[in-house]
């Protein structure tokens, strides 16, 4: 077979039996590490902003609230695909291990923030790019590592394993932050030091290159500037978007919104036309010509926009209605509900390395369509649930969710992977992370416009009827009833009673003391808002399964399994570009 031939004529072929599990092991780490880092942050923000002396949910905090939430997305998104062109020619392994190095170094210098207010809060946010170019290192080359490790038959297998870290990673991580800020807000951040050092040295030590020639790298500076610049303004774009603006509860109308998105995809088109043209591409575009390639990275884009949102919407589901309607204190909603979202995880892990296996044999078609369409079927039914559902149910479909994903995730990544030459594996898995990461983020601005938009229709007549019924003024009541809907959803996903926060020390200090506790009870939001919360959250549900349908449609049109090293069986094939 010409897999024994190989590992008998180079016995340190990353195909051996060892190496590939020490590979495995090693991005396995990576993986799970950026992914914790990632989802115990949300938890954690309430002790993190006590920490630096920060009200998040005061007057102009919401837009720096949001930079500390998604900087690291923004950075590794925007980085992934020059990195692993980077890696393409100057080792794949050599850069994965400094994307440890960095990774350990900002999450240092995060738990070391020593700054208060605005300025500790800038000290995050620059902290937390750092942290994000070292992501962005870690998840370009990490399936790539892989492809090289592991022969065709057994990707499937070990990126299943991988991926399910990543998802994994960011479930578990909602628990982990909440344990974490009962002990101080700065272990959320160094615990991923002893965890990064240990992997930086053990990937220097045990990782090896895979053998052959690698490209020559002549920078593409035109390339690499339209993409990242365009890049860069889309997603601030969608970023701004979730803001309200002027008398809108959104920022769809803002120019800035409006012109960064312009501007965005501007750069992109001319990206698209300045490749065609460079003899050394940062992105090239002929692996599109694979369809294989193309269809996997389109429908992994759309299974993203499907699920980006989902933890934020989740959380908020549980934290700002579910959890206090059933008697627990807003302070303590943002551990429960982590605990609350294991089944999700545990879907994943039912799901994902059996069909990886199975995909590795029989192909990715049908098992990404199975598992998007199972998906579909999880997300409508969440959506369809009343306010006062029972536990066991929510965590059935919620469990169904996380299988439709582990369904089709590993199948997906192991098609792409397969479906490129060696020497372009790096860019490869640049590209399908960013086609990842950005229809996560394309998820988050879709997920908010919708859930805001329409519960601006019915929160403010609930607000005031409501409000008023309790016995507050008319106009404080018509102020809290018109106030952008966002700042009810950042109070609930913090954590914060939301009634404390709309109302503010001046109105509670006009009041009784029996009207500020039964405006402030534990139950008095949740039944305030939760007719229109709802209405709004099956809103979101049903778009999840629209798009995660249309991910099942164009998994089930990507054709018979490919290959590269099946379709272009001797050894001259593997250095020739697409």
């Amino acid at each position: 077979m010409a897999h024994q031939r190989v590992t008998e004529v180079a016995p340190h072929h990353p195909w051996s039996i060892d190496y590939k599990w020490i590979a495995l092991s090693n991005t396995t780490l990576g993986v799970l590490m950026a992914a914790l880092n990632q989802t115990s942050l949300i938890i954690a923000l309430p002790a993190i902003f006590r920490g630096i002396a920060v009200d998040p949910l005061a007057p102009g905090q919401t837009g720096l609230l949001l930079w500390v939430l998604l900087g690291f997305n923004i950075a590794t998104t925007v980085f992934l695909v020059t990195f692993g062109r980077l890696s393409d020619s100057k080792g794949r392994v050599r850069l994965y291990n400094l994307g440890f190095l960095v990774f350990t170094v900002g999450s240092i210098l995060l738990s070391l923030t020593p700054g208060k207010g605005l300025t500790g809060e800038g000290e995050l946010i620059a902290f937390r790019f750092i942290q994000g170019l070292g992501g962005a290192f870690l998840f370009a080359n990490s399936s790539a590592i892989l492809t090289d490790a592991f022969p065709v038959n057994q990707r499937g297998f070990a990126l299943g394993l991988n991926q399910l870290a990543a998802v994994g990673g960011s479930v578990v991580g909602l628990v982990v932050g909440g344990i974490l800020a009962t002990i101080h807000w700065r272990w959320v951040f160094l615990i991923n030091v002893p965890f990064g050092i240990f992997g930086t040295v053990w990937a220097y030590v045990a990782l090896r290159e895979m053998p052959g020639p690698r490209p020559p790298l002549e920078i593409d500076w035109v390339g690499n500037l339209t993409f990242g610049l365009g890049l860069l303004a889309v997603l601030l774009a969608l970023t701004y978007s979730i803001l309200p603006w002027g008398g809108h509860v959104t920022g769809w109308h803002n120019p800035f919104v409006i012109g960064a998105l312009a501007a965005g995809i501007a750069l992109l088109l001319a990206f698209v036309l300045v490749e065609g043209r460079v003899r050394d591409p940062l992105m090239d575009l002929r692996l599109f010509r694979t369809w294989a390639f193309t269809a996997g990275n389109i429908a992994g884009m759309f299974a993203a926009v499907a699920r980006g949102g989902l933890s934020f919407m989740l959380v908020i589901w549980l934290q700002g209605i579910w959890l206090p309607l059933h008697g627990v204190p807003f302070a303590a909603t943002p551990l429960k509900a982590g605990i609350d979202l294991l089944p999700q995880m545990a879907g994943f892990v039912a799901a994902g390395p059996i069909s990886g296996k199975l995909s590795d044999r029989y192909g990715a078609r049908w098992f990404g369509f199975a598992g998007m369409a199972l998906s579909a079927l999880g997300f409508y039914e969440l959506g369809s649930l009343p306010v006062h559902f029972h536990y066991w149910t929510f965590a059935w479909w919620l469990f169904l969710v996380g299988a439709g994903q582990g369904l089709f995730a590993s199948p997906n990544t192991a098609a792409i992977m397969n479906s490129v030459p060696p020497r372009y594996r790096g860019v490869a898995s640049g590209m399908r992370s960013t086609f990842m990461n950005a229809g996560m983020m394309l998820s988050m601005g879709l997920f908010f416009t919708l859930l805001i938009s329409t519960l601006a229709v019915g929160l403010p007549s609930a607000l005031m009827q409501g409000l008023t019924q309790a016995g507050l003024p008319a106009a404080d009541a018509a102020r809290i009833a018109h106030l952008p809907p966002i700042a009810s959803l950042f109070a609930a996903l913090l954590g914060y009673n939301p009634m404390r926060a709309l109302l503010g020390p001046a109105v509670l200090a006009r009041l009784s003391p029996a009207r500020v506790a039964a405006l402030t009870s534990i139950g008095f939001f949740p039944n305030l808002i939760s007719r229109p919360f709802m209405a709004a959250l099956h809103t979101v549900f049903v778009f999840s399964a629209i798009i995660s349908l249309v991910a099942a449609v164009l998994s089930a049109l990507r054709g018979r399994a490919y290959a590269w090293e099946t379709e272009n069986r001797t050894d001259s094939h593997a250095g020739e570009r697409p």
